[in-house]
């Protein structure tokens, strides 16, 4: 079954162009041209990813995601005419895994659709799986005694709840649907924070200590791992 999609979007020419080109890809795609109507289908419907804009009518899109990251989490991409930076860093602390600022190029666009859906273990737009193992289908992780649902956005270490910020948690989930493979530095800033990141270079640093602080040292294990040089890498047992 191909990757249901849903965008959210009052340009209603922009949406139908988005929807065109999606469906041409394969995508399954579903519209909504305000923020309520936005809302009621993602609650009411189980949609693979979200593409959302910031400036709605009826309920503007920080707002939206707020509420669907609270009753119905769903990996979600936001569309913005705004370049502010404070905008961007709300939406990604609302819950939001990217965003693209308008205008954009329709490739770029797929092509974090395509990542987006990837990282979340979703299914492609052919309707194969994009985790080769059971539990990156279904969004669970494990390592140890940690477990990581993407579908609750929850994470447990020997049925502890974990309290993550949405970065943190972004962090784990890539480290754990990559593990064994060493990711760069460069890598992770990119699939944590944006391709358009601008700050301090040594942030994933700062939430890399912030998980180990919160597991490995909490709970006594050597999880994450450094490659000097390299990046970071969590080996399996």
């Amino acid at each position: 079954m191909a990757a249901h999609l849903l965008i959210v979007e009052d340009e209603e020419k922009l949406a139908r162009f988005i929807e065109l080109e999606l469906m041409h890809e394969g995508y399954e795609v579903s519209k909504a041209f305000d923020g309520r109507e936005g809302l009621r289908l993602a609650t009411e419907q189980n949609f693979d990813l979200i593409l959302l804009d910031i400036m709605l009518p009826g309920l503007n899109g920080l707002e939206v995601l707020r509420r669907l990251m609270q009753d119905n989490p769903t990996p979600t991409i936001l569309l913005t005419a705004r370049d502010a930076v404070m905008d961007k860093v709300s939406g990604l602390d609302a819950g939001a895994v990217d965003y693209i600022t308008k205008p954009f190029a329709i490739e770029e666009l797929l092509a974090r659709v395509r990542v987006a859906l990837k990282l979340h273990g979703k299914q492609s737009a052919s309707g194969g799986a994009t985790g080769e193992k059971a539990e990156k289908e279904e969004g669970v992780y494990t390592w140890n005694k940690l477990v990581l649902n993407d579908k609750k956005r929850e994470v447990t270490f020997d049925g502890h709840l974990i309290a993550l910020t949405n970065r943190e948690f972004m962090m784990l989930e890539i480290l754990l649907q990559n593990m064994d493979i060493v990711l760069s530095r460069d890598t992770l800033l990119e699939k944590v924070c944006g391709y358009d990141y601008v700050g301090e270079t040594n942030v994933i640093d700062v939430y890399i200590r912030y998980l180990r602080t919160k597991i490995d040292d909490a709970y006594d294990v050597k999880m994450i791992q450094t490659v000097r040089g390299v990046g970071y890498v969590i080996k399996s047992e």
